[in-house]
């Protein structure tokens, strides 16, 4: 249960802490004093989008905090631990919510960050929210099937099972699409791909081939003047030059006199060996030299053939990539996907296997939803029916009505028809074109009354359920939104009397004007306040003794409703 939420800087609420019962919380109040607001102030806290535009004129951030007792909720226990977040012993959850003019959201649960996923997630569980777009969700069949499969568990595993299938068939039916819309253009990718890996495979490149042929290049085209200053280098080694004598000769004389000297003083040693190796790598340099420069020569075909040679690279590198290494690649994919087009009707044959396996699949479970979802209408339809009849509508007939239909669709293959007659003799016809505003309301709280029975949420709330209602029909939602608080927390919006008068808390909210800024302000109502409350709810400002005793009348009668109904539970 919720067992206090407290709000800052939220719309025209500039500081509120209210506290809630377990049993019906009724919240009134003038129009626009600001009652949604707070319902919008827990929704956001149990995950709703959260906008700046929610944040007080001239604050910087909004600030939710709501206490939750989840002694008696397992699932929502199971959540919470999933995440890695303590609970205490008590089972209570403290959640805050700070959201900023600058989108800063900041979400913690027992002091631990959380996501708005995960949020969302708990507050599913935790809170069923029930308005007027509800009611309006009844005149929109498209919104039946959710209504219908939200009444069974076992309806919502196998349309869980479903939708895994469907979405795999999905994604195969279009790759089958994508394959036939393809084929026309098969023949030319085929020519094109086909040419261009003839065009690479033909040039038989070899990784790194570019920088060796231009190296051998740059050699070739500067032939010349590499054996001119070999030969001059070889000369100045051997020979000399200028009438001076050569490297080896002049370093050979070095040779031998530290030969001499080193006979008499070994202290040379060192350096004639340094000489003497000197000279028979000078020696070694001297005729490799030689040998080279008589290899040497200049060949214009060869270095023509390997500049034609880097040419035809140019051109695949301007094709096909900015590297060898690139153009390789492209032609290793290119001979891929030409095996893939070349085999695509076996491909195509493969999938189509696989796709009617799939349909086949989808077909047999769509077949038990269809059977699960024509249980299911047969018993939501009887108890609405029964409840309808509670709210003063007993020769009402609501039926359900279960199609199969053709294709495949995220929700199997049905559509659903509520129809519905609110007078005896008349046929049943579709609930969206003949239900007044009214009815759809009794139908919404009959439905959810039915909902309300088979879940596992602990807390609902009712904004502004008597939307339409008045008069006798007015204590017949009372009372049933009264029995549905007798087995879980309610929270109720509320303008009738009827309804106010069965609160086991009252919360009046008031606008507040001081110093010209408008404050919504929260009171929980005493016994006395609450009679007033009603008074007021029942004759406008002007309370005369008549609305005083009127109002005390049904006061006391919905206690005596309440305590009669505690009775039976507790016998």
């Amino acid at each position: 249960m919720l067992k206090s939420l407290t709000v800052t800087n939220f719309a025209l609420i500039e500081q509120a802490m209210v506290e809630f019962d377990e049993g019906l919380n009724i919240l009134t109040g003038e129009t626009g004093a600001g009652k949604s607001i707070l319902i919008d102030a827990l929704s956001v806290i149990l995950g709703n989008r959260a906008s700046v535009d929610s944040i007080r004129t001239g604050c910087d951030f909004f600030r939710v905090e709501a206490v939750f007792d989840i002694s008696q909720l397992l699932p929502v226990q199971k959540i919470i631990e999933d995440q890695g977040i303590m609970i205490d012993h008590d089972a209570m959850v403290i959640i805050s919510r700070r959201f900023s003019r600058q989108g800063k959201n900041t979400i913690l649960m027992n002091g631990c960050h959380i996501t708005v996923s995960t949020l969302r997630q708990f507050g599913e569980k935790l809170v069923d929210m029930h308005g007027q777009h509800e009611n309006q969700a009844l005149l929109r069949p498209e919104a039946y099937l959710t209504i219908l499969d939200a009444l069974d568990s076992k309806t919502r595993v196998t349309l869980d099972q479903y939708r895994k299938i469907y979405n795999n068939w999905i994604d195969l039916t279009k790759e089958l699409s994508e394959l036939e819309r393809s084929s026309r253009e098969r023949a030319q990718r085929i020519d094109m791909l086909t040419w261009q890996t003839k065009e690479i495979s033909g040039v038989a490149l070899r990784r790194n081939e570019e920088e060796e042929l231009e190296q051998q290049i740059l050699v070739l085209a500067n032939s010349e003047k590499i054996a001119n200053a070999v030969n001059k280098a070889y000369i100045l080694l051997d020979q000399g030059s200028g009438g001076l004598s050569g490297v080896l000769p002049a370093l050979a004389d070095v040779k031998r006199e530290l030969e001499i000297a080193a006979r008499y003083d070994q202290r040379l040693e060192k350096q004639l060996i340094g000489v003497n190796d000197a000279l028979y790598q000078l020696e070694e340099s001297c005729m490799d030299l030689r040998i080279y420069g008589d290899d040497i020569e200049f060949d214009p075909k060869q270095l023509a053939i390997l500049q034609e040679r880097m040419d035809i690279i140019y051109k695949l590198k301007k094709k096909y990539g900015a590297t060898i290494d690139d153009i390789l690649e492209y032609y290793d994919q290119a001979v891929l996907e030409l095996a893939d087009i070349n085999n695509y009707d076996q491909n195509f044959a493969k999938l189509s296997k696989k796709q009617s396996k799939l349909e086949e699949e989808l077909t047999e479970i769509a077949n038990e939803l269809d059977f699960l979802r024509r249980k299911a209408s047969q018993e939501l339809a009887k108890q609405v029916c029964g409840h309808l009849a509670d709210l003063g509508m007993p020769n009402a007939i609501f039926m359900i009505e279960v199609q199969k239909i053709a294709q495949f669709t995220p929700n199997g293959r049905n559509e659903v028809l509520f129809l519905f007659s609110a007078n005896p003799g008349e046929e049943a016809k579709l609930l969206h074109k003949i239900a007044s505003g009214g009815e759809l309301s009794r139908i919404a709280l009959a439905i959810k009354t039915v909902c309300a029975a088979r879940d596992a949420v602990g807390i609902m709330v009712f904004d502004e359920i008597d939307a339409g209602i008045g008069g006798q029909a007015g204590h017949m939602v009372a009372e049933k939104v009264a029995r549905v608080a007798s087995t879980r927390q309610v929270l109720c919006i509320t303008h009738l009397p009827q309804i106010a008068c069965m609160a086991d808390r009252h919360i009046y909210i008031r606008k507040q004007v001081d110093s010209a800024r408008t404050n919504t302000v929260l009171n929980v109502l005493s016994k006395k306040e609450q009679l007033i409350e009603l008074t007021r709810m029942i004759s406008g400002n002007d309370i005369t003794q008549i609305a005083v005793d009127n109002a005390t009348q049904m006061f006391e009668a919905a206690h005596a409703k309440k305590e009669k109904w505690k009775n039976k539970t507790q016998a």
